[in-house]
């Protein structure tokens, strides 16, 4: 299976020169049998391993200080003065650090003159400039001045992240003043000079009251007592202090952002230094020798004859478990051709099978059709366990070669995601260093990185099986490691066993169907965007009175708040007049500049996400458009799409409704779109267990309605449709958490208004204010919450001292069991309704899922059976307290259907 890099990962910045002293303080008594210090190497290392295991960045780098003095030494010769010499057994490591981190692949870098914060705050500015965000590795607090909408601190050691809510919560004071900060305070260690006897509450006191070290400074007269004395003593020094704790954000530095890529290890390096160091474990992980030892390394087989495809496939058949895994030439299920395949039925036992390498002097290989033939029946074979890693690809590239897997018990990324939905990444190389302390190859390792990378059908087959039979062999040892974790939670087990596996199958099938596309019609839709783009920009420019780049938000704040002297609602970190979408929707209900930018960026969005971009997507064999569904990303349970996502076509604008009138059936078929109605709702009123929401579903009332007529005090048909309209906001809002600050806002009215609103509403509804405060205690005990049908999420920042991180992971409390019983719903749902396509031969094919949706194409002449055997399933999947309603539609299209 080729493994795709996520280029999502920012760029990482580490902080080396601050990790040094608390690495070595951590272990200063770790040596190697030879008596040499090797506790901060150690340290750093395993900080680097736990980093690029976290995030996989792409660019990276590790900054130390140089050697010397710096431009600080020249404006305050007394800085640093009373720091102790560095201890000689950390400074007997420190060229072993650097040589590691080189060995590792990572750009190391220390610039004469100045320190590592100046490296790092200067390399974070450039790469805001290019629009990249940085995360900077550090246990440094003076690094918080450097934190803002695209820099991000995280201490790896600690695993405690700062970004700027984080940094106010701790200080008092917004990044932006963390340098004002500083230099009231002083630092003893550096030798910066404050003011003394005032501390970091002070401080911050001051500087909310007054805003800013300099206003600070000019009403220093107002401030009583011995503080006010002594600040006034030291306000000759307090602008040296600035300068002194001010990092540089601008240094001529011949490197920048984008020269900081990340090589692939140095694995012999690598090796020598882990045994000299004696770091026995990561010597094993790179199958290394350590003196005396022997190597770790496992068997693994290239099958290039019969005699051992034979054995091979003998084993296989006596094997009461087997793992296997396709090499191909692409990421596209749909397109990809088979190269190879690799199998395991032990640990630490694999063989490669290659089909289709094809390069100069390439080895004979094996026919590919012959030999899918002969493992076909193994393939085909229910009774014969198999497990992989991402099994719907194999499965959908078997398909296309005629071969249906049958089964398939269990899924690696599946097991890993059900037991922890919230971990970060569920591929095999994240969980093989997660479960087994194993780095694997990637596919980068055999293929090469960017332009140079070539197919897979070209990589050397003693690399690839290398490659591959690893892939088999780990898939193995995971399950191996993960099931019987799996097994020991029923409630889990059963979720994985009779939803997530089960669900494989019927995704392959969907994504190979596809879903037919009106090409010529989004082409005249892409047009009409196109001229309506145009108009707004001259609306916009005649409003203006200029012309300006509508996608330029330096250009729009010249325009809002120079020339036009619009109000200005929020700064950014930089104290500039913030253009966020919220600013821009704020400003939009009073004035018309900011309506027509807001139109512009979503027809924008529209036309080069859906418009232009699906009528290239349609797949030349079938003619049609074929999504990839994620089982294995959101945290709730619910399915993911790419490429294309076809999740996010808005609705609720007429753009985005005409996007969904291109989605058609094939010829004498019609589009059947069958809707839970309200169902987070009516979960809410099933797990609140509250009388009067379970009796406004019970009777079949409009909830919203009923709502609105028990906060309003009005009869039902008294209520009028704003009271309906806000009734809804209330009910969506509180099952999201919401505060009165959120419904005010939402609303458009104040505070207090939207705190009665709330009140009145858990008055009428006692029980489920009494759910909320049920799930939020439970929460804070056990670490998780569960729906109904045992997905459980785990809420690592319940018991956060952090008050906004903790009031999330509350509100994420009691909305999880909703959204993921919705989203197992939805699951279940589409496993009924495929079980009765199937068992019946019927003329419908389903071929989308949309969050609580199911769309279908459906045989023309089958509408009325379809219509009710959907429903029905639909409504069937689980007995709640409040019956399940579905709303079905039909018509030509989706849009019409829906």
């Amino acid at each position: 299976m080729n493994k795709k890099h996520d280029d999502k990962t920012p760029l990482i910045l580490v902080d080396g020169s601050s990790y040094l002293y608390r690495a070595f303080h951590a272990m200063p008594n770790l040596t190697n049998s030879r008596g040499e210090s090797t506790g901060a190497v150690y340290g750093i290392t395993n900080m680097l391993r736990k980093l690029l295991a976290d995030y996989d960045p792409e660019y990276i780098a590790v900054v130390f200080d140089a050697k010397g003095k710096t431009f600080r030494d020249e404006l305050y010769p007394e800085y640093k003065a009373n720091r102790p010499p560095m201890p000689e057994a950390l400074q007997g490591q420190i060229e072993k650090v650097h040589e590691v981190v080189r060995a590792m692949g990572l750009p190391l870098l220390m610039v004469d003159g100045v320190e590592a914060d100046d490296v790092i705050g200067t390399l974070a500015a450039a790469a805001a400039r290019e629009g990249r965000d940085t995360l900077i590795s550090t246990g440094d607090k003076d690094m918080t001045q450097l934190v803002n909408e695209h820099v991000t601190l995280v201490n790896t050691m600690t695993d405690t992240v700062s970004d700027a809510r984080a940094v106010r919560e701790k200080f008092g004071v917004p990044p932006e003043r963390i340098v004002d900060l500083l230099a009231l305070v002083g630092d003893p260690s550096d030798n910066i000079p404050g003011v003394p006897g005032v501390g970091p509450k002070t401080a911050a006191r001051w500087l909310q009251e007054y805003g800013d070290l300099d206003n600070l400074m000019k009403r220093a007269g107002e401030i009583k007592g011995k503080a006010g004395e002594a600040l006034r003593n030291a306000l000759e020094q307090l602008p040296l202090a600035r300068r002194l704790a001010t990092i540089k954000c601008d240094l001529p530095l011949e490197q920048g952002p984008g020269g900081l890529k990340r090589s692939p290890p140095d694995e012999a390096r690598l090796r020598e230094l882990y045994a000299e160091l004696e770091f026995r474990n990561w010597l094993a992980e790179l199958g290394g020798r350590e003196p005396g030892g022997a190597t770790a390394r496992e068997t693994y087989e290239c099958i290039l004859t019969e005699p051992e495809l034979e054995r091979w496939l003998e084993r296989l058949q006596a094997a009461a478990l087997f793992a296997f895994d396709t090499e191909t030439t692409g990421l596209d299920a749909q397109r990809a051709e088979i190269v190879g395949l690799s199998f395991s039925d032990r640990a630490g036992e694999a063989a490669y099978v290659p089909l289709a390498h094809d390069y100069p002097d390439a080895p004979a290989q094996l026919d590919r059709q012959q030999v899918l033939e002969r493992l076909r029946p193994l393939l085909e074979d229910p009774e014969r366990p198999k497990v992989g890693q991402n099994l719907k690809y194999d499965m959908s590239v078997l398909a296309r070669c005629g071969i249906g897997l049958r089964g398939i018990r269990y899924d690696t990324m599946l097991e890993s995601y059900v037991l922890d939905s919230t971990a970060s990444r569920h591929d095999m190389d994240s969980l093989a260093l997660k479960y087994l302390g194993h780095k694997t190859l990637k596919y980068e390792d055999v293929a090469g990185k960017g332009k140079s990378q070539i197919n897979f059908s070209e990589v050397e087959v003693e690399r690839a099986a290398a490659y591959a039979a690893e892939d088999a062999d780990i898939t193995l040892r995971l399950h191996q490691t993960l099931w019987p974790r799996l097994e020991a939670e029923e409630r889990l087990r059963r979720l994985f066993e009779e939803i997530e596996m089960p669900l494989v199958p019927v995704l392959s099938r969907m994504e190979r169907h596809g879903v037919r596309i009106d090409a010529a019609m989004l082409r005249r839709q892409s047009n009409e965007l196109a001229l309506r783009m145009l108009e707004i920009e001259r609306q916009a420019h005649s409003l203006a009175g200029q012309a300006f780049n509508l996608a330029s938000p330096k250009q729009i704040q010249e325009v809002l708040f120079e020339k036009l002297e619009l109000p200005v609602i929020r700064k950014t970190p930089k104290g500039q007049p913030s253009t966020a979408e919220e600013v821009l929707q704020e400003l939009a209900l009073d004035f018309e500049l900011p309506r027509l930018i807001l139109e512009h960026r979503g027809m924008s969005k529209l036309k080069s996400t859906y418009t232009d971009k699906l009528p290239g997507m349609i797949n030349p064999e079938t003619g049609r458009v074929h999504t990839s569904y994620h089982q294995a990303v959101a945290a709730t349970g619910r399915l993911s799409s790419s490429d294309p996502n076809l999740q996010n076509i808005p609705v609720r604008t007429p753009e985005g409704r005409r996007i969904r009138q291109a989605f058609v059936p094939g010829p004498g078929h019609v589009m059947m779109s069958a809707d839970y109605s309200q169902v987070e709702l009516r979960i809410m009123a099933h797990l609140s267990g509250d009388q009067g929401l379970c009796r406004a579903f019970a009777e079949g009332e409009d909830v919203h309605r009923a709502t609105a007529a028990e906060v309003f005090g009005v009869a039902p048909e008294a209520v009028s449709p704003e009271q309906r309209r806000r009734a809804k906001a209330i009910n969506f809002g509180l099952i999201y958490g919401m505060s009165a600050f959120g419904l005010a806002r939402q609303l458009k009215i104040d505070r207090a208004e939207a705190q009665q609103y709330i009140d009145r509403y858990f008055e009428r509804y006692p029980g489920v204010k009494a759910y909320m405060d049920r799930t939020r205690a439970l929460a804070h005990e056990q670490g998780y919450v569960e729906t109904v049908f045992g997905r459980r999420l785990y809420l690592p920042e319940i018991n956060a001292s952090n008050n906004n991180r903790r009031q999330y992971a509350e509100r994420t409390a009691i909305n999880a069991p909703m959204q993921g019983t919705a989203a197992d719903l939805i699951k279940k749902a589409m496993l009924a309704v495929d079980a009765w396509i199937r068992g019946e031969a019927a003329p419908v094919m389903m071929i989308m899922q949309v969050h609580d949706e199911l769309v279908f194409e459906v045989d023309a002449g089958f509408v009325r059976q379809a219509t009710e055997r959907v429903r029905s399933h639909m409504t069937a999947v689980a007995r709640l307290s409040v019956p399940l309603v579905v709303d079905v539609g039909v018509g030509a299209n989706w849009d019409e259907a829906h």
